[in-house]
């Protein structure tokens, strides 16, 4: 049997969903392969939840592990270092995520912990403030590399005054501003049954662990109601325009392009993947050919769609020496029209679909990442189609059908740009490409301040 037959029969294994009776959403997916479980708690509570306070949603997340009603911090950390499992929280701009590994066996002793720690938080003052400090750390660290923040501005340009404009790890200033009673007010209005699901991936009796997992999270109650959602913002430029983000020390320009890109359970996401590989998504693609491999102006460039639970981003991006930034960009938005000017032949569309056929199941393959792709499909709304249907929907694209999606999907004009590099030597070349504005990156926060 030939790997290309068994790639083409992947199918995601099989799962149960179910809610017990708080409306806790629960998924259990049993894999008996190796002695081990993942398990995670996703809430609906990302930077989109933010309001005001940047950086609230991120700051709770990382405060679960400060200790629960049951478990000091200490104990937490040693029952889980103790058996090589771990505990970690994750947030991004839809959810914060409370992931937990460990082997089947540690189960009766460590699902307790976890359960406590999302349900029972205490914020102890002492190990707050040393995580808050450790925070603004971070985000004064991020922005000596402008690669760490390129994204967080992106998104503020295109997002505006929208909730996904709002930086995960929030601003140093926005976090200075936050104390344990703005941690505690967050958690009671987002952390709730109704709002979050329970992924359970791995080797166990599904009966046994629905009875577990009553046990544990059943009695978890939602207070008051929820507020509704903040509006995420939306993408629909009316001219072309440039952020110009000053960095003095900077001996390269960082750039990214773009505009305009789609949910996560947008129908054309598999076949969009497929045309992006051959545009920036892999080492042979035509942004890296073009400014790595045959003039030599940066070290890699590449494209990518980044797509959120309401929306999302398409960008261009690469970095160069700042003398070469002029030339870098120009060809590097002159191979981007290459999608229009040329299009997409046969003979590219085929070596894009073995690539990205030799690239998917892979991706499947352990507890972990099963776990994290039942929470996308909580959090994100797409179902299991999305994967079964892979193999066939990147083996019906043909170039006519992603000439279609290319007119639909990639942003041809008002393009929307962001530079961080030396302003005063690529202020002229900011210039050419739409309206500049000007920031530094030493001023707090990933957006021009407003008046």
């Amino acid at each position: 049997m030939s790997m290309q037959v068994q790639a083409a029969d992947f199918r995601l294994p099989a799962y149960e969903t179910a809610k017990l009776s708080n409306g806790l959403t629960v998924y259990m997916m049993e894999r008996h392969d190796v002695p081990l479980v993942a398990v995670r708690a996703v809430v609906r509570a990302g930077a989109v939840a933010d309001g005001q306070q940047a950086g609230i949603a991120n700051l709770t997340g990382d405060a679960l592990l400060l200790g629960s009603r049951q478990f000091s911090k200490k104990e937490i950390d040693q029952r889980f270092d103790f058996r090589g499992a771990r505990l970690t929280a994750a947030t991004s701009a839809d959810a914060t995520v409370l992931q937990a590994d460990f082997a089947t066996d540690d189960v009766p002793a460590l699902l307790p912990v976890m359960a406590d720690v999302l349900q029972a938080p205490v914020w102890d003052k002492d190990e707050f403030a040393k995580l808050r400090s450790r925070t603004q750390t971070e985000l004064r660290q991020m922005k000596e590399s402008p690669r760490n923040v390129v994204q967080a501005y992106y998104r503020a340009m295109l997002f505006g005054n929208g909730a996904y404009a709002n930086p995960v790890s929030g601003t140093v200033q926005s976090i200075a501003a936050l104390e344990q009673k703005d941690i505690a007010g967050f958690y009671q209005t987002w952390y709730r049954p109704d709002n979050a699901a329970l992924v359970v991936v791995g080797d166990f009796k599904p009966a046994v662990m629905r009875k577990e997992l009553e046990k544990l999270f059943g009695s978890w109650k939602a207070a008051g109601t929820m507020p509704a959602a903040a509006p995420v913002g939306q993408i629909q430029p009316d001219q072309a325009r440039v952020w110009l983000v000053n960095k003095a020390d900077a001996v390269e320009t960082t750039f990214v392009f773009g505009g305009k890109g789609i949910a996560r359970n947008d129908p054309d996401y598999i076949p969009l993947q497929v045309i992006n590989t051959i545009l920036g998504g892999r080492f042979t693609s035509w942004l890296n050919d073009e400014l790595r491999v045959n003039s030599g102006l940066t070290y890699g460039a590449n494209s990518s769609f980044a797509p959120l639970a309401k929306g999302g981003s398409f960008a261009v991006s690469s970095f160069t020496a700042t003398a070469k930034t002029e030339a870098a960009l120009a060809l590097a938005v002159k191979t981007y029209q290459r999608l229009w000017d040329k299009g997409i032949d046969a003979a590219a569309l085929e070596s894009a679909k073995a690539y990205v056929k030799g690239q998917f199941p892979p991706r499947f393959e352990t507890n972990r990442q099963l776990a994290e792709l039942l929470g996308d499909m909580y959090v994100s709304g797409f179902g299991r189609e999305q994967i079964d249907h892979f193999m066939r929907d990147v083996d019906s694209l043909t170039p006519e059908k992603a000439k279609q999606l290319v007119d639909k999907h990639f942003p041809r004009d008002k393009l929307q740009m962001l530079l961080i590099g030396k302003a005063e030597q690529i202020r002229a070349v900011a210039a050419n490409y739409g309206s500049v504005t000007e920031l530094d990156i030493s001023a707090d926060g990933f957006a021009p301040v407003k008046p």
